[in-house]
């Protein structure tokens, strides 16, 4: 009994907040979702979207591959806080349902995302080059603002941010039948050569990105995954609903 109300309490029971957590992700998507109507997200388009499809025995895994609204907010994550390892399973951001960012950017098999990206610069001060980005929902002015203050960094912090790793990429997450974030052109990685990630490195969590690099980001809507038990320290991704 004492285990089963752990995992309760661990993934996605109703919490007192979770109300206010849906109207956070209602006003953070304004150019696809108009409004909730008790369990449901009103689409733009006229669909509705179930936030809940009522399990509350999943494990970290159940969520990533067959994840509902609700279960995007079963972990806090944990702005403002150094960077730190995480606890066992803790991931953030991880889970993402793919009805839900399809409805939002678009689904890239259908060549609905494309169309939507525009070229940003990157670092143009140290040039960075360009990155394509995601226009929904002003994604791309935010990796603008972004880009300009990373810029104003010292010099030395430009190996860990450029080359880009790459940002659109319509494929799933890697050893995963889950969506990347990266399919939908809202996902940025830095250079792969500087950073860790956890299906690469034995050694167990480690970082060299600059705290300040990820407040950067994380002031324009970006989450880390540095902040996953599944670190992934290259990679942000625009998720303003799960920022504090």
């Amino acid at each position: 009994m004492e285990g089963l109300l752990a995992a309760l309490l661990l993934f996605g029971a109703p919490s007192a907040d979770s109300d206010a957590r849906i109207d956070k992700l209602v006003h953070a998507y304004p150019d696809a979702i108009q409004a909730r109507d008790g369990n449901r997200l009103v689409l733009k388009d006229g669909r509705r979207l179930a936030l809940s499809d009522g399990r509350r025995d999943k494990t970290l895994d159940d969520m990533i591959a067959h994840p509902d609204i609700d279960d995007m907010f079963a972990f806090a994550y944990p702005a403002g806080a150094d960077a730190a390892p995480p606890a066992k399973d803790f991931d953030p951001g991880r889970v993402r349902p793919r009805a839900l960012f399809d409805a939002i950017y678009g689904d890239c098999a259908r060549g609905e995302v494309a169309p939507k990206l525009r070229r940003v610069a990157w670092l143009p001060k140290h040039h960075g080059g360009t990155v394509l980005i995601t226009t929904v929902n002003g994604v791309d002015k935010a990796l603008e603002a972004v880009s300009a203050a990373l810029d104003a960094l010292p010099d030395s912090d430009m190996h860990i941010l450029m080359p880009s790793a790459g940002t659109y990429v319509c494929r799933d997450v890697a050893g995963s039948t889950a969506r990347s974030m990266h399919a939908w052109g809202a996902a940025i990685d830095l250079n792969a050569d500087a950073t860790e990630y956890w299906r690469w490195s034995h050694a167990g969590w480690h970082n060299r990105v600059p705290p300040e690099v990820v407040r950067i980001f994380e002031r324009h809507g970006f989450i880390w995954g540095g902040r996953w038990d599944h670190y992934d320290t290259m990679h942000f991704e625009y998720r303003p609903e799960l920022l504090p």
